[in-house]
């Protein structure tokens, strides 16, 4: 018990820097998602192959090939990014691509009805796609965001390559340290926590939003 009250505070360390990049990530990936997914069922072609490529490019590579690339790959080229700046890159780039899929599938699930009802009300492009498309789009979207969002708690993990302080990199360094696996049981435990708490408040969302139906 003294051992793991111990490590505790080195874990709990990589536990803030996991939660930082997982928070931070969320913010920004998921409105930059809804951004890609007008754009990819847009009409301005050159940006929807643009964003098609891109689209395809990052869920094409593995995420932590693309961690390398921008953390050791980009300074060949003299561009530079500190460690976690690096980190937030690559996951941002990674995950507003998966969302943007996702969005795009929820943009084309809304009826094209709906847009006709808009123009009758006299609503402009921007006040149909805020007041009347979003909504909807968002209860659509939801669980496969969710699971999208379940999965960057555990793909956090990867930063280790590139030597950021996170929850994992931290238990690893107390397991070589000390020579038990104690450090890597709890690192476990962690995360399943982190999940549950993900997941219980993503059902509650859910359940939120299907009562505004």
């Amino acid at each position: 018990m003294d051992y793991i009250i111990s490590i505790l505070p080195a874990l709990l360390a990589g536990t803030k820097m996991t939660l930082s990049i997982f928070f931070t990530t969320i913010i920004i990936a998921i409105p930059l998602g809804a951004v890609i997914g007008l754009g990819l069922i847009g009409k301005i072609k050159p940006l929807k192959w643009f964003l098609d490529f891109y689209v395809w490019l990052m869920r094409g590579t593995p995420l932590l090939l693309q961690l390398i690339f921008i953390f050791y790959g980009l300074p060949l080229i003299g561009i530079v990014f500190p460690r976690y700046d690096a980190a937030l890159i690559a996951f941002v780039l990674n995950y507003a691509a998966y969302f943007g899929e996702i969005f795009r599938g929820g943009f084309q699930s809304v009826p094209r009805g709906q847009f006709e009802a808009a123009k009758m009300l006299e609503l402009n492009y921007w006040q149909t796609i805020r007041y009347i498309v979003i909504p909807q789009v968002f209860k659509i979207v939801l669980p496969s965001v969710g699971n999208e969002v379940i999965n960057l708690i555990k793909d956090s993990s990867l930063v280790y390559v590139i030597g950021l302080g996170d929850l994992l990199r931290a238990g690893n360094i107390a397991t070589a340290r000390d020579v038990t696996l104690v450090p890597l049981i709890l690192v476990g435990i962690i995360y399943l926590l982190l999940t549950a708490v993900c997941t219980l408040a993503l059902r509650m969302i859910e359940k939120r939003a299907n009562v505004w139906r």
